[in-house]
């Protein structure tokens, strides 16, 4: 699979704001993807040393709309955590 179809959205809140302090960034990746393919994804895209990869699988929130009920979109979740000499990974340009 190409990286760029792997990785696809960096999940901004304000406990992965957090994390960014200590290297760890948290993205939305593609359901199917393992973690050394994260891994190597993160690696050729942001040109950075990753160190360890956690991934969590989000089920889909039931949500209703009058008497119509419906699930929004599974997704998961990788966290990436960055060796210490790395550089950061620039999310906002400044």
């Amino acid at each position: 699979m190409e990286s760029r179809k792997i990785i696809l959205k960096p999940v901004v809140t304000e406990a992965s704001m957090a994390d960014m302090d200590d290297k760890r960034y948290t993205f939305d990746v593609d359901t199917r993807a393992t973690k050394t393919q994260v891994k190597k994804a993160i690696e050729e895209i942001f040109d950075v040393k990753v160190v360890k990869v956690n991934i969590l699988n989000v089920r889909g929130k039931l949500k209703r709309m009058g008497r119509y009920a419906g699930y929004t979109k599974k997704r998961r979740k990788a966290i990436v955590t960055l060796s210490s000499d790395s550089k950061e990974i620039k999310l906002f340009e400044e």
